[in-house]
Parts: structure tokens; C-alpha cells; sequence
């Protein structure tokens, strides 16, 4: 019997989002900006969720002006899907290293989960205002476009992961990549959830779990 590999991400809604306001000068310092904004902006998201900040309060949070933040952002929203994608663009790449330096399947499934356990660590905030953010879009249209967007990118990253263990164990996935995607986030943000409410076992229980579900994931041999 002949073993077709699952599918990958469908990337037309990569394709199809939109970007975020560019300059409307023309010039770096305008985008530089508003990445200043954005890294300033990011620690108060982070502390207070989505629907606790306001752009006063990240102002009083931060180096700027409320005058300034809005002369960069016209809203909330703006601002704040533009904090989302600008963090994500760093994310995706978090695991391009486990990917390029796994020689054998094990050592990559290692690697991923380790990589899991360190993100939790070291950025709880902000994979919270993710999740913050994506149960927010499903009553706000506004947020729909960029929050289906960088859902995308994400389920792009975890199938790079997912192709190299394939190829690495020589079986390929036997989901689609959808699918696995929804597995594998639904285990971390269960594990994010329980660290943020004081589990100490979380992150070693997210460890294992991933250890043990990954070979699920490739078709038998």
C-alpha cells in the first residue's frame, strides 16, 4: 500500500491577508517607529489582555505620548493587531534552528519540545495576548483578517517542523496540516493556561506530551 503524504498549509489566506499600514512617508524611520511603538506597547498587552488596555494606558506605560501613539495608530485595533504581527514575525522563525541542526527524528521531537517548554518560560505574556486575541476576533470583526492571518503563518511553521521529522523518520504525516496544528496548539495553549494559574508540573507534562504525540502524527511504517 502506497502511504500518500497529508497535505500542507493552504497558504492563499497568506496571500490574501492584508499587511499592516505602511509609512505615509515613505521613509524607515515612520516603520521604525511604530516598532518602538510596538515593543513598548507589547509589555502592558502582555500584563493587561486585550480588553483592559487602552491606549492611555499604554501611553502611561511608556515613553510616548498618547498623542504620539495615535498619530502612528489610528485605534486600538490597529495598534494592537500591529503589536500581534510584529511579535509573531519573530516567532515563526523560533524554530528554524531545531529544524537546520536535527540530524535524527528524536533529536528533533527533543529539540521542538524543549523549544516549547522555553517560549512558555520566557514569553507567557504574549502567547496569552495571542490566544487573548484570537477569542476576541471570533466578536470583533476587525481583528478576523490579521488574527486568520497569523493563525496561517503559525500553522506554516509547525509544518516545517512536522515535514523535517518526516523526512528525518522517513514516514510521512499522516494528517493534514490543519489538522496537526490544531493538535499540537491545542497541547500548548492547555499547557500555557496551567502555567499562568501556577502549575508547577505544566511545562514538564507539556515536555512529555509532546514527546509522545509527535510519532503519532507520521503513518505507521
Amino acid at each position: 500500500m502506497t502511504i500518500t503524504p497529508a497535505a500542507g498549509p493552504d497558504t492563499s489566506t497568506l496571500r490574501g491577508a492584508s499587511t499592516p499600514a505602511r509609512s505615509r512617508r515613505g521613509t524607515g524611520s515612520y516603520d521604525d517607529r511604530r516598532d518602538r511603538l510596538a515593543d513598548s506597547a507589547l509589555v502592558t498587552l502582555g500584563e493587561l489582555g486585550y480588553a483592559r488596555t487602552s491606549l492611555r494606558e499604554i501611553a502611561a506605560n511608556s515613553e510616548f505620548t498618547h498623542g504620539v501613539i495615535h498619530y502612528y495608530f489610528r485605534d486600538k485595533t490597529e495598534l494592537i493587531t500591529y503589536c500581534v504581527r510584529y511579535y509573531k514575525a519573530t516567532c515563526v522563525t523560533r524554530y528554524d534552528d531545531v529544524i537546520k541542526d536535527s540530524t535524527t527524528a528524536d533529536g528533533l521531537v527533543r529539540g521542538f519540545a524543549d523549544k516549547l517548554v522555553e517560549t512558555i518560560t520566557d514569553e507567557a505574556p504574549m502567547h496569552r495576548l495571542w490566544y487573548d486575541l484570537r477569542t476576541q476576533s471570533m466578536f470583533d470583526a476587525a481583528l478576523r483578517e490579521d488574527v486568520l492571518y497569523i493563525d496561517a503563518t503559525l500553522e506554516t511553521m509547525v509544518w516545517r517542523v512536522l515535514e523535517r521529522y518526516a523526512a528525518l523518520a522517513g514516514r510521512p504525516v499522516r494528517l493534514p496540516s490543519s489538522t496537526a496544528y490544531a493538535m499540537l496548539d491545542g497541547v500548548f495553549e492547555r499547557a500555557l493556561l496551567r502555567h499562568v494559574c501556577g502549575d508547577a508540573r505544566a511545562l514538564d507534562q507539556l515536555h512529555a506530551t509532546v514527546l509522545g504525540t509527535l510519532p503519532l502524527l507520521l503513518a505507521d511504517a
